[in-house]
């Protein structure tokens, strides 16, 4: 009788694998929160918004300004002196609304979901969050303005053409005053993202944007003339509308003067949300 032994080796266990390790770097923190921004409904939608109120209002602006000169009647105190570019960029004030409360929405919405738990677990050092998140959107504000402003002006130069208001891009000052005009929206961006990270609430950072760009400068005007004439130039809004003005008086700042002054506006609200997010838990 023969006997057959049949003899089993069992395949070596397989060795584990370890999770790839990802290094944190400030570029992917901000390709994160660029895919965010995107991901967002309301990104789209206001962004749009913007980018409507900037063309539209500039054209509109013109349209009516031609209107009144054809019609033979007498202008407006605040058109007598207007130009092209002070027509095309009418649209400023309400584009800035939008992108400024968008920028809001970038920071503090993340807090009214709670969200902002799980991007801070991610990135424990906190403040790269910041500054990502006021890069992306910041350089995607500049975009949007600075496509709309140059979108817009040739339009109302041809509406406003055989006018006194009559300007291309020739004319002196014409390129600089869209430029300005297009940081200073991307500036606000920026100012919006930061104000919503310090409050950590959409209605008090939209709140206190409004306040500062359209409430304030009213207010001031009820100070004595003395007064306004040494506080209006270096309020956010003034020292921003200096930037995109072809013209300048003894009241009012140089472009290059309030660009410094409004950026000085924008690092102090990104000190103040740094020191916030740094300080105090989510």
């Amino acid at each position: 009788m023969i006997t057959v032994t049949v003899t089993r080796t069992s395949a070596p266990a397989p060795e584990p694998t370890t999770p790839r390790a990802y290094r944190l770097t400030g570029l992917r923190v901000l390709r994160s929160e660029w895919a965010k921004l995107w991901s967002l409904r309301s990104t789209w939608i206001t962004l749009g918004l913007g980018l409507l109120f900037l063309v539209a209002f500039g054209i509109i602006s013109a349209a009516r300004y031609k209107s009144t000169i054809d019609s033979g009647l007498p202008l407006d105190p605040e058109d007598a002196h207007a130009t092209a570019v002070s027509l095309s960029l009418f649209g400023t004030n309400f584009a800035q609304l939008a992108l400024g409360v968008l920028g809001v929405l970038v920071t503090a919405g993340e807090y009214s979901t709670g969200m902002i738990r799980s991007t801070l677990a991610a990135v424990p050092r906190r403040l790269p969050v910041l500054w990502s998140k006021a890069v992306a959107f910041g350089l995607v504000a500049l975009l949007v303005g600075m496509l709309g402003v140059f979108v817009t002006f040739p339009f109302a130069s041809g509406i406003v053409s055989g006018t006194s208001a009559a300007m291309d891009f020739s004319h002196a000052g014409v390129v600089r005053a869209l430029l300005g005009a297009g940081l200073y929206l991307g500036l606000v961006g920026v100012i919006g993202t930061a104000l919503g990270a310090l409050l950590r609430s959409v209605a008090g950072g939209v709140s206190v944007l409004v306040g500062t760009l359209m409430l304030i400068p009213g207010l001031i005007s009820l100070l004595p003339s003395s007064w306004q004439d040494d506080i209006s130039p270096y309020l956010p809004s003034t020292a921003g509308q200096s930037m995109f003005a072809l013209t300048h008086d003894s009241t009012t700042l140089s472009p290059t003067v309030g660009l410094a002054v409004f950026l000085g506006w924008t690092l102090l609200a990104l000190a103040g949300a740094a020191y916030r997010l740094v300080r105090s838990d989510a």
